[in-house]
């Protein structure tokens, strides 16, 4: 148990609360038992139409599209740049067609300046159109550097061709959905198109920099001047190159200054569209070699299997269950000056009042004692080498330390009296991780795949993660939680206590690859975690994922020796070791867990882009 994530959850407003755990639906009583009290307030839904008044259009773009960057960084192509050891032949059919991209680049930039009503957006134009007849000039010597000749004719591959075709039909007024080319006779309409131009051209050059500069960083800490693309790098990471990045954005703000919230929806949609088509022309680039990405490719069900474990709380969602329960629970108690009916409910809820205070001091009672249970498995001397058993010792104190605290919890009653309808409901609406539901949809529903999907969770109820899954559609997953015992509809207060501590997770975690080693099929364990309760089961997994930055959690592994590595900085020395002829193998990299911030970073490498 975690309770409230080790944070305070006395004196913040049930409101509040209700806003952060559940996405905004009303909620219309199924069953007649339902309590009465229990209402969601529905709030005013949220508008993807941006403001055009707001500052930032470009950046906010960028984050809001962040999952295709991701992506882009991930593929095949893009990490066997990263090692070095991407095959000669392969970046050679690479900088051909990204010539394509810049002539296009060019002749998009020229239309764009004709359009353009600002004489400032005009000048910032056609320097950044000079630009890119630079970067030409850069290709052609770097081609004469690594041997082949980038004037020979070649034709552009499909990748290219989308974009290239949407972007020159974009700077044409060409544009799905709209008839701007029939109305390019004011200066505004042709202000229009030259904003609709650059915000299709904007994300390649954000992407770039930022690929450049995720490369540089890799290529400074593994080989340096060794690296073979260390120059082409060095262009996308260098100063001058991410200068013009945030020149066009600068540009694409100043563009888009008097558009309508219409117009600038559809400034977002040829973003967006850019963004996919820049990463479409990373995966169709050809690889005539093995590559650690995606780890899933190759995958044979007849002699491969796979099992995902993943825990739930704060690496699924965005709140702890612990204080879901404990607002639905505040929010259905009986007010002080309410009589409980007995033919609705014969079980005797404790007041409203009570309840809050019960709570607040079983949060502050949890929070003192886990902050003591911690300083105490960090008094001995921080480790040089990685320590499994003195690790697995450490935790062993905080698992008795997890039970006394639910022992508490069930004898407090303060989880007595909830309906499972309303639990039900609560995990229909829980506001869920970003990515995390299309991973387990694409892992579970692929037939081609062998994977079994394990949750291992700490919550106190199993019925709230159920229907958490079940409401996008994903009831293949094995569960493995703690339990409510009801009474009819209604929660006793008592839990089924299957999981309470990383003991408990780690016998469950054993248990199960002990049962998939009988068969006489290839097993790949993966486990994704984000707390110390996790950390045995990341540390035994052949690849264990450690997402978000659980401050507890790196203290405590690294003082027993454990490395914390981003995981595509580790997917890089993969790379590395699988195209040097060296054994490549997930198992048996000890004390070692890998780093992510995103469920897209994760579905990057498992399934691909």
């Amino acid at each position: 148990m975690r309770l409230f994530s080790n944070k305070p959850f006395y004196g913040v407003p049930i409101n509040a609360l209700r806003s952060a755990f559940f996405n905004n639906r009303n909620y219309t009583p199924s069953n007649k038992n339902h309590n009465p009290n229990f209402k969601l307030v529905t709030q005013s839904s949220m508008t993807t139409t941006l403001n055009p008044n707001d500052e930032g259009v470009a950046k906010r773009f960028w984050v809001r599209f962040n999952k295709e960057s991701i992506l882009s960084l991930y593929t095949p192509f893009v990490v066997s740049l990263a090692s070095g050891n991407l095959k000669l032949d392969t970046f050679r059919h690479y900088i051909a067609q990204d010539v394509h991209f810049l002539k296009c680049f060019a002749q998009a930039y020229e239309l764009a300046e004709e359009y353009a009503d600002d004489d400032d957006a005009k000048v910032s134009i056609s320097e950044l159109r000079q630009s890119v007849l630079e970067e030409l000039e850069m290709h052609g010597s770097f081609c004469q550097e690594w041997g082949f000749d980038v004037s020979k004719e070649t034709m552009p591959n499909s990748a290219t061709l989308k974009y290239t075709e949407f972007l020159l039909a974009t700077a044409s007024g060409k544009i799905e959905g709209i008839n701007c080319h029939a109305n390019l006779t004011t200066p505004f309409e042709k202000t229009k198109v030259a904003a609709y131009t650059i915000s299709a051209m904007v994300p390649c050059m954000r992407l770039y920099a930022f690929l450049g500069k995720e490369l540089q960083f890799l290529v400074d800490n593994i080989n340096g001047n060794h690296h073979p693309y260390k120059k082409w790098i060095h262009n996308y990471s260098s100063e001058a190159f991410q200068a013009a990045a945030c020149q066009t954005e600068e540009l694409l703000d100043k563009l888009s200054v008097c558009l309508t919230g219409e117009e600038l929806d559809i400034m977002q949609k040829l973003y967006h569209q850019a963004m996919k088509l820049e990463m479409e022309f990373f995966l169709a680039q050809p690889l005539d070699q093995q590559t650690v990405v995606p780890l899933l490719q190759g995958h044979n069900r007849k002699y491969h299997r796979v099992t995902v474990f993943s825990d739930f709380d704060l690496t699924c969602t965005v709140v702890d269950s612990c204080a879901i329960l404990a607002e639905i629970a505040m929010d259905t108690a009986p007010k002080s000056d309410q009589t409980q009916r007995e033919s609705e409910n014969e079980i005797t809820r404790m007041p409203l009042a009570e309840l809050r205070k019960t709570w607040e001091r079983l949060s502050r009672e949890y929070m003192e004692e886990y902050e003591q249970c911690k300083e105490s498995m960090l008094v001995d001397q921080k480790v040089g080498d990685f320590d499994y058993e003195g690790l697995k010792k450490a935790l062993i104190q905080l698992s008795d330390f997890e039970r006394r605290a639910n022992t508490r919890v069930t004898e407090s009653e303060v989880l007595k009296g909830l309906n499972l309808e309303d639990i039900k409901h609560a995990g229909e609406c829980l506001i869920l991780q970003d990515d995390c539901m299309d991973f387990f949809q694409n892992i579970t529903k692929k037939e081609n795949l062998n994977v079994d999907a394990h949750i291992l969770s700490f919550c106190w109820c199993g019925d709230l993660i159920r229907s958490a899954f079940s409401s996008k559609g994903i009831n293949n997953l094995q569960l493995h939680a703690n339990e409510f015992i009801y009474n009819g509809l209604f929660s006793t207060g008592e839990i089924m206590k299957n999981m309470e501590s990383p003991i408990d997770k780690l016998q469950a975690f054993s248990n199960i690859l002990k049962e998939h080693d009988q068969c006489d099929k290839k097993n790949l364990s993966i486990y994704i975690g984000d707390s110390v309760g996790d950390l045995l089961c990341l540390l035994e997994a052949d690849i264990g994922i450690v997402i978000g930055s659980n401050s507890s959690l790196r203290k405590i592994g690294s003082h027993f020796g454990v490395s914390f590595v981003p995981l595509f900085s580790g997917l890089v020395m993969k790379q590395r070791e699988v195209v040097e002829g060296r054994f490549f193998s997930w198992k048996g990299v000890s004390g070692v867990v890998y780093t992510v911030s995103s469920w897209a970073e994760i579905h990057s490498f498992i399934v691909g882009s």
